[in-house]
């Protein structure tokens, strides 16, 4: 099997356990069940297809049924309280345990640069910016940044940066990206992209009054539409979205960091049939 910390999705990586022991033996999920403690012979598998979840107290029992020891068994007790978070400021919370529990352990979290790349609005900006200010100080790509940065957050953001490889240095205070475009597709990612939204959404709102006209576009429509015309209409943002990705990838030469926001949201409940 992978290492544990490559995993996030505490019932994927049971699911791997399971299959893993299934291939070299008569292992069934009775027995994983048993082995763990639970009398019912297909709890852990409803557990890994979503349809439970390990309660607080079954969770020793897991990692004894996987012999899960030190730092694995940690990891695996906070993946199981980041799956089943019920806000993300307590899914913040385990995820960050298990970025921490693999620090001391020295162990690779897979897309952990990534998430914490994605966690700040302010890594974004400055790998933007850096490459087109070459022998610029902190300082001074700070006040260039619209809202407000310290010298300290660039310069934490750009150690970030080079460790993680987003960016790499050329020359004194000169950096290039690495690559043009950044992703994650770990499971964790989408909860540092809803913190990086609600970041650029409040930007967006003080933008109307902070920015002149002429160097913003902000607009919006009300209406009413069905649930194949909001389908149809996601897929139209996406691929708006895609082009604009499309389109920077290839932008050689840019003097101001933009972002754009694609917003389309409920202002009233269903109407009951």
């Amino acid at each position: 099997m992978k290492p544990i910390t490559e995993y996030q999705d505490y019932r994927k990586y049971m699911r791997d356990y399971y299959e893993e022991r299934k291939r070299s033996s008569l292992f069934s999920w009775r027995e994983f069940s048993r082995l763990a403690g639970f009398t019912s012979p297909n709890y852990l598998q409803l557990v890994c297809e979503g349809k439970s979840r390990v309660s607080k107290n079954g969770i020793n029992g897991v990692a004894d049924a996987m012999e899960l020891v030190g730092a694995d068994r940690d990891y695996f007790c906070a993946m199981v309280h980041f799956g089943d978070a019920k806000n993300d400021e307590k899914k913040m919370q385990a995820f960050n345990e298990m970025q921490k529990i693999a620090k001391e352990n020295r162990l690779r979290v897979v897309d952990g640069e990534a998430f914490k790349y994605f966690e700040s609005w302010v890594n974004p900006v400055v790998r933007e910016l850096a490459p087109i200010m070459p022998g610029a100080k902190p300082l001074e790509l700070a006040r260039q940044c619209y809202p407000v940065v310290s010298a300290a957050d660039v310069r934490y953001a750009l150690d970030f940066m080079l460790h993680a490889g987003f960016l790499k240095k050329i020359g004194e205070d000169t950096y290039e990206q690495t690559e043009k475009v950044v992703t994650g597709s770990s499971e964790a990612i989408p909860l540092a992209l809803r913190s990086m939204n609600r970041q650029m959404s409040k930007f967006a709102t003080s933008a109307i009054d902070d920015v002149p006209p002429e160097s913003r576009h902000i607009t919006g429509v009300t209406l009413g539409m069905s649930e194949n015309t909001y389908q149809w209409l996601v897929q139209k943002l996406e691929a708006l979205r895609q082009q604009v990705v499309a389109m920077a990838a290839k932008e050689k030469e840019y003097d101001k960091v933009y972002r754009l926001n694609l917003q389309l949201f409920p202002l009233t409940k269903r109407k009951e049939a």
